[in-house]
């Protein structure tokens, strides 16, 4: 078995994101709120995280808590998106709310081709079992 990346996370006070490694070795993430302090910390973990990126991984972001996902956060998920590393992802991203799966949507859309293999969903078991598929199936 391939070793597992170091996480390299803390929980920060004032930063509505939590983070955990996935038993086949991706992260879930799950936010409460999408603050300049939790976009900060995002953006420079996610960023660590891309750095030397060669494996295909399975990654959660539950963002069932958040009602609003704001310019800046759409911003700099794109910038991140569009980096070579993402390429090795399959990412479910869990939403609760019509506006949120919308700004999500348009994060896919302005990414363009080379970004994670994303699928969007409402329900978090729905998300557990798409990412469960074997990595080589990518529809």
């Amino acid at each position: 078995m391939t070793e597992l990346k170091p996480l390299n996370w803390q929980p920060k006070p004032g930063v509505g994101m939590n983070v955990v490694r996935r038993g086949d070795g991706g992260l879930t993430l799950t936010f409460t709120d999408l603050s300049d302090a939790t976009l900060a910390d995002w953006y420079e973990f996610s960023s660590d995280h891309l750095i030397g990126s060669d494996q295909r991984v399975r990654n959660l972001y539950d963002l069932r808590q958040v009602q609003e996902i704001p310019e800046k956060a759409v911003r700099m998920a794109v910038e991140l998106n569009t980096d070579p590393g993402t390429r090795n992802i399959r990412l479910a991203v869990v939403v609760s709310s019509d506006k949120v799966k919308a700004a999500i949507e348009e994060i896919a859309a302005l990414s363009g081709g080379d970004s994670a293999y994303m699928g969007l969903f409402t329900d978090i078991n729905e998300a557990e079992a798409w990412l469960g598929r074997p990595l080589d199936h990518i529809s």
